[in-house]
């Protein structure tokens, strides 16, 4: 009996200790600002071009974006025979994917990389998936239903049957679809490589660190 007691007091102890052992959220709120902070305040032990890819990939990734969108929009209005209204399209079409990619990469990738968050591979991933979805899918997407409705408005295009309007814009788009997979694949790319360039240099200040 007494032996029962013991371990089960040893038992409730043990619990007890593990429970305390458990950081709050709280303390885990705190010790990822402070890595944050950490890694913000010794950038400047890393050369010129680390510090720019670090602080400034973002912007890089946005400007690639920028790019798809604008040759997106120039694909698809070829495919739509689309001449009015030029300015309604290249514009949003270069401006919302730039900021659209930098604030999501920046929010998905840098500062979860900089609070001490992301694994390698989980940082590659993300690169790759905001370059993807962000960089070529959500642009041509936004090329395809601008230039849809000036088609339709100004009647360059001739619109479809009723109840196939689906495999219409397929057949009429399908040329425009395959040659943005290229952008596509130099994206992800390049989006996968940025992240992976920024774990390596954020690893680095910590190696940096570690000498000193």
């Amino acid at each position: 009996m007494r032996g029962c007691l013991e371990r089960v007091q040893g038992s409730k102890m043990a619990t007890h200790m593990y429970i305390q052992s458990q950081p709050s959220s709280e303390e885990i709120k705190l010790r990822k600002s402070r890595t944050a902070e950490l890694v913000e305040k010794n950038l400047w032990l890393l050369t010129r071009k680390e510090q720019v890819i670090y602080t400034y990939g973002s912007l890089y990734l946005g400007t690639t974006s920028s790019l798809c969108g604008l040759f997106a929009n120039y694909l698809f209005r070829h495919c739509m025979k689309v001449k009015q209204h030029p300015f309604k399209t290249f514009v949003p079409l270069s401006a919302i994917p730039f900021l659209t990619t930098a604030v999501t990469f920046k929010f998905l990738v840098t500062d979860p990389l900089n609070s001490g968050d992301l694994t390698m591979d989980m940082c590659i991933l993300r690169g790759a998936f905001v370059s993807a979805l962000f960089g070529v899918f959500h642009p041509s997407s936004m090329a395809f239903f601008k230039n849809g409705r000036l088609a339709v408005k100004y009647e360059t295009v001739p619109l479809p049957p009723r109840g196939r309007a689906l495999y219409h814009w397929t057949v009429l788009c399908h040329s425009a679809a395959k040659l943005m997979a290229i952008p596509m694949i130099m994206q992800i790319m390049f989006g996968g490589q940025l992240a992976f360039l920024q774990y390596k240099i954020r690893d680095r200040i910590f190696e940096l660190l570690e000498h000193d």
